[in-house]
């Protein structure tokens, strides 16, 4: 079982499913998420990866910079630390 942590909140939630992504995952906890398209095109979703490692689903299209992530189309490989721009 795989730890997400929300450094802006201090939250701490065990992801359990790898059928997920993140912001699937999110979503199901009830943290308020941005997105749009939900196939890494637009950005919408995009946060920061503070630590960890993610894998994604679909290599994004939408631009990112190092050290960011799209919630819509990744899925953590290790415990992961994000930092949510909507919160």
């Amino acid at each position: 079982m795989k730890q997400v942590k929300i450094s802006n909140t201090d939250q701490t939630l065990e992801y359990e499913s790898d059928r997920y992504t993140l912001l699937e995952f999110l979503e199901t906890q009830k943290i308020p998420v941005q997105y749009q398209c939900r196939e890494g095109y637009c950005g919408a979703c995009r946060c920061k990866l503070t630590s960890g490692e993610v894998e994604y689903q679909q290599e994004p299209l939408a631009f990112i910079r190092k050290g960011e992530i799209l919630l819509c189309c990744s899925k953590p490989l290790d415990d992961v630390e994000l930092t949510l721009p909507f919160i």
